[in-house]
């Protein structure tokens, strides 16, 4: 890793159990000296990334909250299904999430939650399992046989887990049906309350943009069909996707 890439690398310390950071965890994180770590932390503090509070802890600065204002008005995907997903939502009186992802991790975008028998327990900004729930599996599936080679040499255990794949051929067959479906249905993995339907979202290169899903109480899905909320999950994305590819050519 460069200087830059290492300094960085500082904010991916923080998530949901990490809301501050010191010195000594950028020194157990990169393995840097406190020296280094003190530089860092000026750097990042001076750009406003971080803000020093007492007893040498920093937490994420207010300048976070202007760039993620700043990628909320310029995110097409954002932009391509916020209606659609809000109109859907309305329309089935049913709990929608929107997913992009970006390295090794797929993250919540959008909510459009309308049925109240299910907790909501998503929000933007929250990261989602990578080999669990249908939103995670459908963009897994479209990835490139490069990207899903280097999650196997990467995570292997965690994709045995999970029921993907002993190995590398088992992984890349399990995707390759995934590929072939125009959904993915995923039964209670991220809760034991409800069913996951999701279908991926494409821009205008055919590409994978991310995903879009349905968190289904079990009771409304075994009442309305897995067809049927099969159906309306793929409409929603090639709504989105076509929106997005309008949204590419303007």
């Amino acid at each position: 890793m460069s200087s830059l890439d290492k300094l960085l690398s500082v904010l991916d310390i923080f998530d949901d159990e990490k809301t501050f950071i010191t010195s000594d965890d950028i020194q157990a994180s990169l393995g840097i000296s406190r020296a280094t770590s003190y530089r860092y932390l000026q750097a990042l503090s001076t750009a406003g990334l971080l803000n020093s509070g007492p007893g040498g802890k920093y937490r994420l600065g207010a300048r976070i909250i202007q760039l993620d204002r700043a990628q909320r008005l310029g995110d097409d995907l954002l932009a391509a299904a916020r209606q659609p997903m809000e109109e859907t939502a309305n329309k089935y009186t049913a709990n929608l999430i929107l997913s992009t992802f970006h390295g090794d991790r797929v993250f919540c975008s959008y909510v459009a939650w309308k049925d109240s028998s299910l907790p909501m327990s998503y929000e933007r900004g929250r990261p989602m399992p990578l080999f669990y729930g249908a939103m995670a599996k459908v963009i897994l599936a479209r990835l490139s046989s490069y990207q899903q080679r280097r999650l196997m040499l990467t995570y292997p255990d965690e994709i045995r887990k999970a029921g993907l794949g002993e190995n590398w051929e088992g992984f890349r067959r399990t995707l390759s049906d995934l590929r072939k479906q125009s959904s993915s249905v995923t039964l209670n993995e991220l809760s034991p309350l409800s069913v996951g339907v999701g279908a991926v979202v494409l821009d205008g290169d055919n590409k994978v943009a991310g995903s879009v899903a349905f968190a289904v109480p079990n009771k409304s899905f075994k009442e309305v069909g897995e067809a049927v909320w099969r159906q309306r999950i793929e409409t929603l994305a090639k709504e989105i996707s076509d929106n997005l590819t309008a949204e590419n050519m303007n």
